[in-house]
């Protein structure tokens, strides 16, 4: 598709494909150095406990702050300002290439998260907006989709740094490239829909709020359940690098085949949320089950196998959670819903990326039942959100 025609489309789609590229340009960036975070600060010295909190902690940040951001964002209306601001922090990660301590590469990979938590919240409101037009599941996936090339690319380009030159400060140097791109496609998305409110205005329905408060509770406790036993990238590449599982330039493609899977299972996954509605959120927690057993007991197999489901339940996740709290919020406070529960899924994830240092470092048995567990429980209040959402068998909001 060439520019013109690109500009030419509607603007409710028009803003989702250039949001997408926004983000394809910032996962190249982020994912990227995501994807060797773990084996960049094991070479630097940092423990094996060290890289499970730090991620877990920027994980937490990420999403923890969103709360405070998106209350921003309602308040003033500046969405776009945010977005802005916070996609420019993404530019801490070339200058990892400085990086001589594990503690300095430690603040810069918190900046970066920091900038997340700061435009997420904005972005998914202005992007929840478009997706109202071509149906939310639908248009949070085409965004993950496009999300998740760059997110293939980015760790595909440190395998190739790694493989040619056998270090990493040379693919962060590279970073810098599509950091360039990503700000220019962002204003240029700013400058062509500078109101996306306006393409939801007049839509709400006037029994929202009401169903809203059954809903939430339940649904944030499923979330918390299954990012509590989630285990975050970094842990497992530092597994396989320490444990000698899977080669180290063959870890960041790994990670680029999980979000390789992550952005074709957004894409059905959105489809699939548009008609069936949150009965597909099953699939996250039914995929985590055998992610920690695979990862650390099966061998360069097991490895491949834990990254696929790894991706399979980002998809889910970067895709039907979001489009579903869009379909459960009022257009009002959509920034701030997302920041609450984005700051519940980052405290969740932070929290049980602790338990899983400690339990990796302590008892792998152990750290399988309780990664295991967690999913268990998030499937017994699935059916609890079910029974939230009234008369229509676990349907969408929309649709029931």
């Amino acid at each position: 598709m060439k520019l013109r025609d690109l500009l030419d489309i509607p603007p409710a789609m028009r803003l989702i494909l250039l949001l997408g590229v926004v983000s394809l340009f910032g996962d190249i960036v982020y994912e990227g150095a995501r994807s060797v975070s773990g084996p960049f600060l094991l070479a630097l010295g940092a423990s094996a406990f060290t890289v499970a909190w730090i991620s877990g902690l920027g994980e937490f940040i990420g999403y923890g702050v969103r709360m405070a951001s998106g209350y921003v964002a309602d308040r003033t209306g500046n969405y776009w300002t945010l977005a802005i601001a916070g996609y420019l922090m993404i530019g801490a990660i070339p200058f990892l290439v400085f990086a001589g301590s594990w503690q300095a590469a430690v603040v810069l990979l918190l900046v970066e998260r920091l900038g997340k938590a700061i435009r997420s919240p904005a972005k998914d409101a202005i992007l929840s907006h478009a997706a109202h037009k071509v149906g939310r599941g639908w248009g949070f996936g085409v965004h993950e989709a496009l999300d998740q090339v760059g997110a293939v690319a980015g760790p595909l380009v440190f395998a190739a740094s790694l493989a040619v030159s056998g270090g990493y400060r040379e693919g962060f140097a590279l970073m810098a490239i599509p950091f360039v791109l990503l700000v220019a496609s962002l204003l240029l998305a700013w400058r062509k829909v500078p109101d996306p409110a306006s393409l939801e205005r007049g839509s709400e329905s006037s029994h929202q709020e009401g169903r809203n408060l059954r809903v939430m509770v339940p649904y944030g406790a499923f979330t918390a359940l299954t990012m509590a036993g989630f285990l975050v990238f970094p842990l497992m590449a530092y597994h396989f690098s320490a444990a000698g599982t899977v080669p180290d330039a063959q870890i960041p493609v790994f990670f680029a085949v999980a979000m390789a899977t992550d952005a074709l299972c957004a894409l059905a996954l959105g489809r699939l949320y548009d008609r069936a509605g949150l009965a597909v959120l099953l699939l996250i927690p039914v995929a985590n089950i055998p992610i920690a057993p695979l990862a650390f007991s099966f061998g360069y197999g097991g490895a491949l196998a834990a990254a696929v489901l790894w991706g399979i339940s980002m998809g889910g996740q970067e895709t039907i959670l979001r489009a579903a709290l869009a379909d459960l919020t009022s257009v009002k406070k959509r920034g701030f819903a997302y920041g609450i529960f984005n700051a519940l899924y980052g405290g969740a994830w932070f929290a049980g990326s602790i338990v899983s240092g400690l339990l990796y470092e302590f008892d792998l048995i152990a750290l399988f039942s309780y990664s295991i567990l967690m999913q268990l429980a998030a499937l017994g209040v699935f059916f609890w959100l079910r029974k939230g959402v009234g008369g229509a068998g676990g349907k969408s909001p929309v649709a029931g």
